[in-house]
């Protein structure tokens, strides 16, 4: 008997495993850190230039959209970062037991949450 498959992939009606939404997420994170940062990186190289640049950014900085964008670049390198050490230790055969598996997915996933929060909520 032949199955019948669907001839198209619907992700959103796709239950993905945590430790798989971590790993896309990893993805996503890395991307996102890719584009952004060398934008970031020529800002403050720009705002160090002379004083009135460093006002001129600082000011640009205080934009409600600005921050929020800045929030999310630090949700991005933060959890690559906690992500990244949770595939680091899994490449050392470490938590490779499903169990421990969703354990540490869980965990950088509340990590990365939490430190987001906190962080952000000073950044604002």
């Amino acid at each position: 008997m032949t199955k019948t498959r669907p001839k198209y992939l619907d992700p959103l009606r796709i239950r993905l495993p945590i430790p798989g939404l971590i790993s896309i997420l990893h993805r996503i994170s890395g991307l996102g850190l890719f584009l952004f940062l060398p934008l970031l990186l020529w800002l403050f190289q720009s705002s160090l230039t002379s004083p009135d640049s460093y006002v001129r950014y600082r000011g640009a900085f205080a934009n409600p959209l600005v921050k929020l964008i800045l929030i999310g670049l630090l949700w991005a390198f933060l959890h690559h970062l906690l992500a990244g050490l949770r595939f680091l230790a899994l490449d050392l055969h470490y938590g490779t037991d499903l169990p421990t598996a969703r354990a540490t997915s869980w965990a950088v996933l509340v990590t990365t949450i939490v430190l987001t929060a906190v962080l952000g909520a000073w950044l604002w």
